[in-house]
């Protein structure tokens, strides 16, 4: 009896995670499309406000917000199941459309279904074994595909490519340590993901 009680305050509590991961990609979405728009160190007339990302390197400032939701996608699935990934997606891509800008609604909205898509395509097969592998190789295809199809739908320009890719890589890089620590947590607890 108070083995199941164990397993049943475990499953809880990994559900609730889920939902926190599921919660925090959500709120990417709205505070991407508001960066792009209202925040960064030079904002272009009739284009994004950008932010530095390297040594001369600038970027469109919701790069960062993009790049962590690629990884808060990724453990969604880990923790809710891949149902929930699918949807997360899909509301994302009509969460993104629905808060861009009017000028940016199809470029955001296709971008984000595209990458996320691509993300999902990657990780799915490499999670079980190698979720360090997973969540990097995962997050650069979905950021490089990203960035090209928000930034050729924007604003019709690949200009600032190299500085999106810089930007996300950055946050996925600073949350795989992280994803480190999840991974060893959960072979110690012997957590499989949903």
């Amino acid at each position: 009896m108070q083995d199941t009680n164990k397993t049943d305050s475990m499953v809880k509590s990994l559900r609730t995670e889920g939902y926190i991961y599921l919660c925090a990609f959500a709120l990417t979405i709205p505070a991407a499309n508001w960066l792009i728009g209202n925040a960064g160190t030079v904002c272009l007339d009739n284009g994004p406000c950008l932010i530095p990302v390297a040594p001369g390197l600038m970027a469109p400032s919701g790069v960062l917000m993009i790049g962590l939701a690629l990884v808060l996608r990724d453990l969604v699935q880990r923790r809710l199941g891949v149902k929930f990934a699918i949807a997360a997606i899909l509301a994302g891509a009509a969460l993104s459309a629905f808060l861009a800008p009017p000028a940016l609604v199809l470029a955001s909205g296709t971008a984000f279904l595209v990458s996320e898509l691509a993300d999902f395509a990657v990780y799915t097969p490499l999670q079980r074994r190698r979720l360090v592998l997973a969540v990097f190789a995962s997050g650069i295809v979905g950021l490089v595909i990203d960035s090209a199809i928000f930034l050729y739908l924007a604003f019709g320009s690949l200009d600032f490519i190299a500085g999106q890719i810089v930007g996300k890589s950055w946050m996925i890089v600073l949350a795989l340590p992280a994803i480190m620590w999840l991974r060893q947590r959960d072979e110690r607890l012997g957590i499989q993901p949903a």
